[in-house]
């Protein structure tokens, strides 16, 4: 697959409201992630119908920047690769470990799209991912480096490196929440393809054993709260670290929740809530 096949660098600046630099430097870099986390919804309703979906260039700008939807990881972080490429960055595709809610890194398999980023004259390497659908998500791209913490848009990240049994070195990236350092996920620095992630998508996106297939997961980042739908339950963080939360269990109201605070047209005649 070319990265430019199908793919138009000024309907997705437009769509996310970029009118920065476009140039390969740290802060095009950071404006760019942040208006793409702020403008493009995380969502599973493909998966949710057992229907893996396309991550070909031409339905990614179809399907998440000139209509109503969202994504996951490898919809997401494809389309911010291939514009990242098309402004000069260069960009290698991870594959992470998923390790919230489990004590052991080799128990969740590798189906996490992240990537790393170089920018032209800057001997560090990033860490940009706006595909990861939780409270713990990069807001911006940070340092891949250890020894310290990074703030990036008002949330905390810091790297640590975890014994495995690979000859690779093993980065965690951790997220500071509710007063303390979670493990978020898991990756070497060994680089994937656009093909590796076409078979992982097809798996998460068809898998009946695949969280994405058991139950509705949208969330959006504004500046003032991070908005989840978990099957039916919404939770609301505001940026003052205030959590309220609800249960839905119309479908109407669900659809129309969807409509006006996530941004998204749910397909006509979908089962919403299992």
């Amino acid at each position: 697959m070319s990265d430019s096949d199908g793919f138009d660098l000024d309907a997705y600046l437009a769509h996310l409201g970029w009118e920065g630099e476009r140039r390969p430097d740290t802060a095009t870099l950071k404006g760019v992630h942040l208006a793409h986390m702020r403008g493009i919804p995380f969502e599973n309703l493909d998966a949710l119908r057992r229907t893996a979906p396309s991550l070909e260039l031409s339905d990614l700008m179809a399907k998440l920047v000139r209509g109503r939807r969202g994504g996951y990881c490898y919809e997401q972080n494809t389309l911010l690769a291939t514009a990242l490429r098309a402004l000069g960055f260069g960009v290698t595709l991870l594959t992470a470990r998923v390790v919230v809610g489990t004590g052991r890194i080799e128990s969740r398999p590798r189906t996490h799209m992240t990537l790393r980023v170089d920018v032209p004259g800057d001997p560090r390497p990033y860490l940009a991912d706006v595909g990861f659908g939780a409270i713990g998500a990069l807001l911006e791209p940070v340092p891949l480096a250890l020894g310290g913490e990074f703030e990036d848009a008002g949330r905390r990240h810091r790297f640590v490196q975890v014994p495995h049994r690979g000859p690779l070195d093993m980065w965690m990236l951790e997220a500071y929440v509710n007063g303390s350092w979670q493990p978020q996920y898991a990756f070497t620095l060994e680089p994937f393809e656009h093909v590796d992630f076409e078979v992982i998508n097809w798996h998460i996106a068809t898998n009946p054993r695949s969280p994405f297939t058991q139950r509705l997961f949208v969330q959006r980042v504004t500046p003032e709260r991070h908005l989840l739908l978990h099957g039916g339950r919404l939770t609301e963080t505001r940026a003052d670290g205030g959590v309220s939360e609800r249960e839905l269990t119309d479908e109407g109201d669900v659809r129309r929740l969807l409509d006006e605070e996530f941004g998204i047209e749910a397909p006509e005649g979908m089962k919403l809530l299992t």
